[in-house]
């Protein structure tokens, strides 16, 4: 990989999270969240048709995809260095029952980022739309500020540094969704959904309570994402690209 090309990898935090609902069941949230939880299902229900509708303990299960009901179990973010010659991605993975530590350590690696290079920017498959918003979100919830590292509130759209792979994709096209797997087959990549995929981190959070396999999918994702980038960016990929994962895991 040229110099060129090297140095404007240096700034990227390459980052994907994994979420959860809130709690194991509906009925050990707040009270006030139940109600409303239950409020929200049933305006859904009454735009359905008869057999589409849901409970409001069944529609829990995705509770996951939204902050204001759901968890961060999983934060993985990747750098990219020089070994020699070689390109590596270093993949440090936040993680466990103890959303606030697992935030806070995240934030710790932020600044430091931003201590050793001035200004980054994260990228992400969906980042704009989900990733990136949800950790804000969830970073409120917990007690903790939105550095303007990660957030600049009326920020102008150059400054954004938000990088997303499935935008650079749609080329405009906002009404065009591929997924990060539908990429990387297009690019020859190795999926990442070759064990669980994001509709099974709750089981496998709450009900397995194997942590480790979470955070080891969650790194697949920023692996591929940082290779699905540099294919877009740069039109090519290293040969001898190696990778490299760290864990705190916060219990």
């Amino acid at each position: 990989m040229d110099a060129y090309s090297y140095k404007a990898l240096q700034p990227i935090i390459f980052i994907d999270i994994e979420t959860a609902p809130l709690t194991d069941s509906l009925s050990q949230m707040s009270e006030d969240l139940q109600h409303i939880w239950i409020d929200k299902v049933e305006r859904l229900n009454s735009s359905r048709g008869e057999q589409d509708k849901a409970t409001a303990e069944d529609e829990f299960l995705n509770a996951g995809l939204q902050a204001e009901f759901g968890r961060i179990v999983c934060i993985s973010a990747g750098v990219m260095t020089m070994e020699g010659s070689t390109l590596v991605l270093n993949t440090k993975s936040f993680y466990g029952t103890d959303e606030k530590a697992l935030l806070s350590d995240f934030l710790a690696m932020v600044e430091s980022m931003v201590h050793n290079h001035g200004s980054i920017s994260f990228c992400g498959h969906n980042l704009k739309s989900f990733d990136m918003p949800y950790i804000c979100r969830r970073l409120l919830i917990n007690g903790l500020n939105v550095p303007q590292s990660i957030y600049k509130d009326g920020a102008k759209p150059w400054e954004v540094n938000w990088i997303d792979t499935m935008s650079m994709w749609q080329f405009g096209d906002s009404r065009h969704f591929a997924s990060l797997k539908l990429l990387c087959a297009l690019f020859g990549i190795p999926t990442p959904k070759d064990d669980i995929d994001g509709s099974e981190v709750r089981r496998v959070f709450y009900e397995e309570k194997d942590y480790d396999r979470i955070a080891t999918y969650c790194e697949k994702d920023v692996k591929a994402t940082a290779q699905v980038y540099m294919k877009m960016k740069f039109g090519y990929l290293p040969n001898d690209m190696a990778f490299k994962s760290f864990t705190i895991h916060n219990s």
